[in-house]
């Protein structure tokens, strides 16, 4: 399904950039492509995640999930990219993949990156509001790990709904705002395990599912779906469950 471009008079004026976070990874964005870098868990929780959209989108389009490339004909954007991990998976899957990240040398990196592997993605620096006020939209908006990094909670969920055909399918990843997630995904993560540098997150932008739910529905999408990540540290793996008190992941349609 292409890309499509309407009018844009709905487009938020809030800026959804938080300046000190894309200084913060910036530093960090020539780690994007070491499995065994700052970037590690992630690199560990993106098959998991990519199978969880892939599987999702394919049964909300009604696609072929036999297919080598199930995601074929839809466009999606990936806003916050960072170095394209999960961008360059879309990609594979046959989506037809445009790609925004704030921070321009994440997004250089992820260029860089996407051209030595022969994959064809759009990589943009830009936020999530320029391409609604280009008047852009795509089949399928997904954002993973960034809701809990921007400025203004609200003006960001706000121009992702924007972005979304009719019918069109959001998939949002964040951090709940609970004890647990205090004390294994900021002080473990940070201090502990060293899987960022310390500071890498704020505890009180977590977003808790109700939080989540509730900016859905003023934005007139359905939550169809929430599921937990759940890290296994003697195995070293990722899962999905029905936990949500740290990383959990929500799907959601609509569209205007």
């Amino acid at each position: 399904m292409p890309l499509t471009q309407t009018a844009a008079a709905a487009a938020p004026a809030v800026s959804t950039v938080a300046t000190d976070e894309i200084d913060r990874f910036r530093r960090l964005a020539a780690e994007w492509w070491d499995p065994e870098g700052m970037y590690r868990a992630l690199h560990r929780l993106n098959p998991v995640r990519t199978a969880y959209i892939r599987d999702r989108l394919v049964d909300h389009f009604g696609l072929d999930p036999a297919s080598e490339q199930p995601l074929a004909g839809l466009a999606v954007i990936d806003i916050g990219c960072g170095g394209g991990l999960l961008s360059e998976s879309l990609a594979r899957f046959g989506a037809s993949v445009v790609a925004i990240d704030a921070e321009a040398e994440s997004v250089r990196v992820a260029e860089t990156h996407a051209h030595d592997q022969g994959l064809r993605i759009a990589y943009r620096c830009a936020a999530a509001e320029d391409l609604v006020r280009e008047g852009l939209r795509f089949d399928a908006v997904v954002t993973m790990e960034v809701i809990e990094h921007v400025a203004d909670m609200p003006a960001f969920v706000h121009a992702a709904g924007q972005l979304l055909r009719p019918n069109g399918a959001l998939i949002v990843a964040t951090l709940n705002r609970t004890i647990k997630s205090l004390a294994l995904a900021k002080v473990a993560a940070e201090y502990v395990l060293r899987w960022v540098p310390p500071g890498t997150h704020d505890w009180r932008k977590f977003v808790r599912p109700s939080e989540l739910a509730a900016r859905l529905r003023a934005e007139g999408l359905h939550l169809a779906d929430l599921k937990g990540f759940h890290y296994d540290v003697g195995r070293d793996e990722w899962s999905l469950g029905r936990d949500l008190g740290m990383n959990y992941v929500a799907f959601a349609t609509g569209g205007a």
